[in-house]
Order: C-alpha cells, then sequence, then structure tokens
C-alpha cells in the first residue's frame, strides 16, 4: 500500500508531460481526435512508460506543485517546435496560393480549426500520410520517451534562459522557412514564367483580355506542375521529418543542460 501512495506523484508528472505533449505535437493534437481518445492513449502510454524509465520517490510537498508546472512546460514547448517546422507545408502552400490566386480563398483546417491556405492543406494531408506511412510519428513517441533522460522528473530548473535556446528557435524558423521555399519554389517560378508570357501576349495582342483568361490559365498550369513535381515533394517531406526529430533533440539537450 505504501508503495502505491507513493508511486502516484511519480505516475502523475508522467501523465501530465505526456498529455501536455499531447496538446501541441502534429497528428497526435488534431481536433477531430476525440479528447477521451487523447486522454486515454495518454494514460496508458504513461502506464507503460512508469514501469519503463527509471524514477526516484517523490512526495507531495510544494516542489511537488512546482514539478507539475515544469512537466507541463516541457511537454508542450517539445511538442510547439515539432509543431513550427511542421508549419512549412502550410507556409510554403501559402506561397503557392499567392501566386495561383488563391490567396483570398482559405479554408477552415478541420484538424487545427484554424484558417489555412487550399494548397497547403492539400500538401499537409500528403505530408500526414507520409509520416503515418513511414513511422515518423514513432518517432515523436520516442522523442517523448526519451525526454526523461535528458530531463529527469525530479529537476526542478530547465535552460529558459539560455542563449542556446534563442539560438534554436532562430535556427528552426530559419530552416521552417528554407523549406517552405524549397517546397514552392517549382510551382512559383513556373508560374512567374506564366505570369512573363501573359505579360507579353497583352502586348503583343491588345484586343485579347488577359485578365480574363490569365487566371484560368495560371490555375490550370499550376495544376499540371504541381502533378510533375509532386514526387520531389515526398523527399522535401523526409527532410521536414528530420528536422522536426532533430529540433526536438535539440531542445530536450538545451533543457537537460547540455
Amino acid at each position: 500500500m505504501i508503495e502505491i501512495i507513493n508511486a502516484w506523484p511519480v505516475f502523475l508528472l508522467i501523465f501530465i508531460r505526456v498529455t501536455s505533449f499531447f496538446v501541441t505535437v502534429p497528428l497526435f493534437s488534431y481536433r477531430n481526435i476525440p479528447a477521451v481518445h487523447k486522454v486515454g492513449f495518454s494514460f496508458f502510454l504513461s502506464y507503460i512508460m512508469f514501469f519503463t524509465i527509471e524514477h526516484p520517490i517523490i512526495e507531495i510537498d510544494e516542489k511537488f506543485f512546482l514539478l507539475l508546472l515544469k512537466e507541463i512546460l516541457v511537454g508542450l514547448l517539445l511538442g510547439l517546435i515539432a509543431f513550427m517546422v511542421m508549419s512549412a507545408v502550410q507556409i510554403a502552400g501559402g506561397f503557392i496560393d499567392f501566386q495561383m490566386g488563391f490567396a483570398i480563398a482559405n479554408v477552415i483546417d478541420p484538424q487545427t480549426g484554424a484558417q489555412s491556405p487550399i494548397m497547403g492543406q492539400y500538401l499537409y494531408t500528403f505530408a500526414m500520410l507520409l509520416m503515418l506511412s513511414i513511422d515518423a510519428h514513432h518517432l515523436l513517441l520516442d522523442g517523448i520517451f526519451y525526454s526523461y533522460k535528458f530531463i529527469p522528473l525530479n529537476e526542478l530548473s530547465i535552460s529558459l534562459g539560455s542563449e542556446k535556446l534563442a539560438a534554436l528557435i532562430a535556427k528552426t524558423f530559419g530552416t521552417m522557412f528554407i523549406i517552405a521555399f524549397q517546397m514552392s519554389i517549382p510551382i512559383v517560378g513556373c508560374l512567374f514564367l506564366v505570369d512573363l508570357a501573359l505579360g507579353i501576349t497583352a502586348r503583343t495582342v491588345p484586343q485579347l483580355n488577359i485578365f480574363v483568361v490569365g487566371l484560368p490559365v495560371k490555375i490550370l498550369a499550376s495544376f499540371f506542375i504541381l502533378l510533375a513535381v509532386l514526387p520531389a515533394f515526398m523527399f522535401l517531406f523526409e527532410k521536414l521529418f528530420e528536422s522536426m526529430i532533430l529540433s526536438m533533440r535539440s531542445l530536450l539537450q538545451i533543457f537537460g543542460g547540455l
């Protein structure tokens, strides 16, 4: 009975970190997954991790409530940095939509409940399917599992004011925009040439209403270009997943003082 009472604080800390992680991490935090399933999955995953990781004896005192806040913060930030990297797909879709003429027509993403560009939502669906097909979502679970090696349960302080953390955030934003640019540049570049051709046509054939003809031509050309470069997107998606896992590991190393 005494062992069970001593185990409850440790299990609660594990459960809080895992649940906070599932609030912000891609795929597991989406709104179309019922909250009961999220809590249940967090509970059973925490139950397995409780018997797997090494944990000290923790008592419920004033320090315990500070540990709860630390676990919430670690889980949220770990999932948030993964979500930041995956946002590169939405940014690339915004670049493409602006050039295609779809920038005014945003859609509601049923997964996050926020407005997203049409092409961004289309590419994001492909990215999520690829993540499931190559088992990259298991690496997300590995990230929360191995986080206890970098940030023990009884460790109260984390390096939030470190210069390395600011450098990591800047590097993550840079990587996100670079990958978004690499995804969008084939379509955006080709549409620029289409705009150039339409401009030349408007000067050489003044009788042609270029505003009426130009938009359907750009949309049709965009679909053909997207169909041609879609296989190359899969390699960029794999690079995106790799950057996501590396960013999570770097964040854990900074929090662990490494």
